[in-house]
C-alpha cells in the first residue's frame, strides 16, 4: 500500500494539515487587512529595514525587491534581503512588520545567533532528505512486501535517516522565526516605526506566520512517526 491510498497516512497528517490552511488562511487575511491602515511614521518596508540596517551598522546587508506575494526572504549566503513588492514599496503596517521580521534574521546572522547556524548548516542535509527520502523509504517498502529483505529493510531505514533531517530543520527553525518575530515587535516601537496600538496589528500578521511554521513542523512529525510505523520500528508491525 502507497501513501497517496494509505489510510493510516492521512489518519495521521490530516490534523497537521488543517492547520496549515488555517494558518496560510490566517496570514493572507491579517496581512490584508493591516496593509489597509498607513503607520503614523509613513514608513515603507524597504525604508523600515534599511533604518534598522543602518543603526546596526550593517552596510553589507542589500536590500532587493523579489517577486511573488509574501516571499520575502533573508539569505546569508549573500548577506541580501529580498522583499516582496508589497513589503518592499507598501507603506502599511504589514510591510513594516514583514520587513523588521526580515531584518530579524540578518540580525541573528550579524550576532552569530547559534540557531540560525545551526539552521543554515543543516539545510543541504534536509534538502536532501526531503528530495529523496520518500522514494528510498517506499522502494525498500515494495522490496520487503510480503517477505523480509534485509536490503529493503535497510532502504527504509536510510529514508527515515534522511527524513529525520528535515523534521530536525524544522525543529531548529522554530526558535529561529519566533526569535526574529520577537526582535521585529521590540524594533519596530523602539525606533518609533509604529506606535504601541499600532503593534497590535503587526502582531497579529507576524503571529499568524508562525503559526505557519508550526504546522510545518507538525506535519514532518507525523510523517517521520507514519515512516516509523509502516518500517515496523514503531507498534512493530508494517501492516
Amino acid at each position: 500500500m502507497y501513501f497517496g491510498l494509505d489510510p493510516l497516512y492521512y489518519l495521521l497528517l490530516i490534523p497537521p494539515m488543517l492547520l496549515a490552511a488555517w494558518a496560510q488562511y490566517r496570514v493572507k487575511s491579517t496581512f490584508t487587512a493591516a496593509a489597509k491602515y498607513r503607520p503614523m511614521s509613513g514608513m515603507s518596508g524597504v525604508e523600515t529595514a534599511q533604518r534598522i540596517l543602518d543603526v546596526n551598522g550593517m552596510r553589507e546587508v542589500k536590500i532587493e525587491p523579489v517577486a511573488g506575494n509574501l516571499s520575502d526572504h533573508y539569505d546569508p549566503r549573500t548577506k541580501t534581503l529580498r522583499l516582496s513588492q508589497p513589503v518592499y514599496s507598501g507603506r502599511s503596517l504589514a510591510a513594516i512588520g514583514i520587513a523588521a521580521h526580515e531584518v530579524g534574521h540578518a540580525l541573528q546572522d550579524k550576532k552569530g545567533y547559534a540557531p540560525l547556524k545551526l539552521r543554515n548548516g543543516i539545510v543541504p542535509l534536509a534538502s536532501v532528505g526531503s528530495n529523496l527520502s520518500m522514494i528510498i523509504f517506499m522502494a525498500g517498502m515494495f522490496m520487503s512486501w510480503g517477505r523480509k529483505s534485509s536490503f529493503g529493510m535497510g532502504l527504509m531505514l536510510a529514508g527515515i535517516v534522511m527524513f529525520s533531517a528535515v523534521v530536525l530543520f524544522q525543529l531548529i527553525n522554530l526558535p529561529v522565526e519566533f526569535d526574529a518575530s520577537n526582535r521585529a515587535k521590540r524594533i519596530i516601537v523602539e525606533q518609533g516605526f509604529v506606535s504601541i496600538e499600532e503593534r497590535q496589528a503587526v502582531d497579529k500578521v507576524l503571529n499568524a506566520a508562525a503559526l505557519t511554521y508550526v504546522a510545518a513542523t507538525l506535519s514532518a512529525i507525523m510523517t517521520l512517526v507514519y515512516l516509523l510505523i509502516r518500517s515496523g520500528l514503531l507498534g512493530g508491525r508494517r501492516d
